[in-house]
């Protein structure tokens, strides 16, 4: 056999083999997790070499015997030239024929972005490990620990030939991921704190967008050991992070990002994982001043300006129109002033068709609204429960996609959005002059799992918990956890929903959390549809409203 090929089948079995759940499970390697007692068994292993990547005044209070300490900053905070990366490896005593047993305090990010810098250049995987449960792990085993430095290792061998690209996303990338979420998952790992804007550290507070928040705190049981690999499926099975799409991981600055980027493919194999390194320091540094979130779907919200364009007759005359604009205030108040290009479909007609899909349908079509655009619920008030539950409605029948404008009609204006009394045709225009909209029938499509009449009906991938969003918690509750949040709570007196950091600060105070089935009620459905609304504006993966 010719020594390249020898050698790559070698590398490819001892691959194998640290990744083989039976085997490496007897030994006390599984998947690139050892454990505290394999590692006790092997500490005084030549051919074993533990680094310690804590910072350093917790690596001199208390650290395993003879590891070897390794600053995360250094070779986490700023991309190293190659040889200047290769000669700190080498001072760290790492040779390419060593096992490396990498730790921190358990439960953190700090032993994974080490792994990560090198794999990336390009030390052999089948020798890298990470130990299960960091120092906190062994601690609780009642394993020895020292203050005492070990000398400083003999000089390594090990030397980069090549980084592995594979595994880092640029800017680029993550531009083209962020507008296309349906075939790529911008995943990121800090807290909700940094997410929702409460937290600050650069110029502005927020996320990428479209970025999903997968803090990496969520990936560690009680004792800083990794969850299991069914426990991880399940965490982003809720937060539809699959498979079949590429995975790019972010923080505030590539460190934590490493912990789902490691959890992802080498605990579950996920098959195209990368980690974006400049994270949102990079990001945001761009001189182009790229948009940043803080909730997660801003678009469920639309302003006059924004509506003016897409709805106004500029766009309707050179190209085509992208919105119908459904008006649901009474008769009376759409025929004094209304949305141009708007139709009327006053609340009640929601309210009285929420449970008969085809009657709503018919009504929809008749009203000239076209299932195939955004629908635009107008309220002239922002988030009320009328508009909310028209939201929710045209969500459940199956409408392409749907938002509300959220200015009052004091505002319209200001955005350049001029009302009319005259009312929308829906046919063919009598006059070049007439508003028309096109007649089509509704084509329905019901979409399961939005309103829902048995509280018992669905099953989650969580356990249920009850959103009650009326001022007073309903006549009758269904059995369950209950967490009360008044819908009124989460708006400002225009009625615009509060800030995202606000809203998240309500929502965990009350007891609502991300990993549940989350079902709103209220006496009034239109109350429940407005904390609908919020949760999903918010990014809660699994909710639904209970009509009763």
């Amino acid at each position: 056999m010719p020594k390249t090929l020898k050698s790559g089948v070698l590398f490819a079995v001892a691959c194998c083999l640290l990744a083989s759940p039976t085997r490496s499970a007897a030994q006390g390697i599984t998947r690139h997790l050892v454990d505290v007692r394999w590692l006790e068994q092997h500490l005084n292993d030549p051919d074993v070499l533990v680094l310690d990547a804590s910072l350093p005044p917790a690596y001199g209070a208390a650290h395993i015997p003879g590891a070897v300490n390794v600053n995360a900053f250094v070779y986490g905070g700023r991309e190293l030239p190659v040889a200047e990366a290769e000669k700190m490896y080498q001072s760290w005593g790492i040779s390419p024929t060593r096992t490396l047993v990498l730790y921190d305090p358990g439960g953190s990010f700090m032993a994974t972005r080490l792994f990560f810098s090198l794999y990336y250049h390009g030390f052999p995987p089948a020798q890298l490990t990470i130990l299960d449960g960091g120092l906190a792990k062994w601690r609780e085993a009642g394993l020895p620990v020292t203050k005492e430095v070990p000398p400083a290792p003999r000089t390594g061998t090990f030397t980069i030939a090549q980084v592995n690209e594979g595994v880092r996303v640029r800017l680029p990338e993550v531009l083209n991921a962020s507008g296309d979420p349906a075939h790529h998952v911008l995943l990121e790992a800090l807290g909700a704190d940094w997410h929702f804007g409460q937290t600050q550290p650069f110029d502005r507070g927020g996320h990428i967008p479209n970025g999903i928040l997968l803090p990496s705190a969520d990936l560690y049981n009680s004792d800083k050991t990794f969850k299991s690999p069914d426990e991880l499926r399940r965490i982003l099975r809720h937060l539809g992070i699959g498979p079949e799409r590429p995975v790019y991981t972010y923080c505030g600055g590539g460190v934590a990002a490493s912990a789902p980027f490691f959890a992802l493919k080498f605990l579950l194999d996920y098959p195209t994982v990368k980690l974006y390194a400049e994270s949102e320091l990079g990001y945001l540094s761009d001189e182009r001043r790229l948009p940043y979130w803080t909730y997660d779907a801003p678009y469920l919200l639309r302003d006059s300006r924004w509506l003016q364009w897409k709805g106004g007759q500029m766009l309707r005359m050179y190209v085509s129109t992208e919105v119908s604009i459904v008006d649901v205030r009474p008769a009376e108040l759409y025929a004094a002033g209304h949305v141009p290009y708007a139709v009327s479909v006053p609340a009640g007609v929601f309210r009285t068709h929420l449970a008969d899909a085809a009657a709503l349908a018919e009504r929809l079509g008749a009203a000239g609204v076209d299932a195939s655009l955004e629908a635009v619920v107008v309220s002239g008030a922002g988030l009320t429960p009328d508009a909310a539950l028209a939201f929710v409605a045209l969500e459940a029948i199956g409408q392409k996609r749907v938002s509300v404008l959220i200015d009052p009609a004091d505002r319209w204006a200001a955005g350049g959005l001029m009302s009319t009394t005259a009312p929308t045709i829906v046919g063919s225009k009598r006059s070049p002059q007439d508003l028309a909209v096109d007649a089509k029938p509704y084509a329905a499509h019901a979409r399961p799992g939005v309103v829902i009449s048995d509280p018992v009906s669905t099953t989650g991938l969580y356990p249920k918990v009850f959103v009650a969003a009326g001022t007073v918690l309903p006549a009758t509750m269904p059995d369950g956890k209950v967490a009360h949040v008044p819908y009124s709570d989460l708006l400002n007196a225009d009625g615009t929903p509060k800030a995202a950091k606000d809203i998240w600060s309500i929502l965990t105070k009350a007891g609502v959390p991300r990993y549940a089935e989350l079902v709103c009620v209220s006496d009034d459905p239109g109350e429940a549809a407005v904390a609908y609304l919020i949760l999903k504006l918010m990014g809660y993966p699994d909710v639904k409203v209970l009509i009763k």
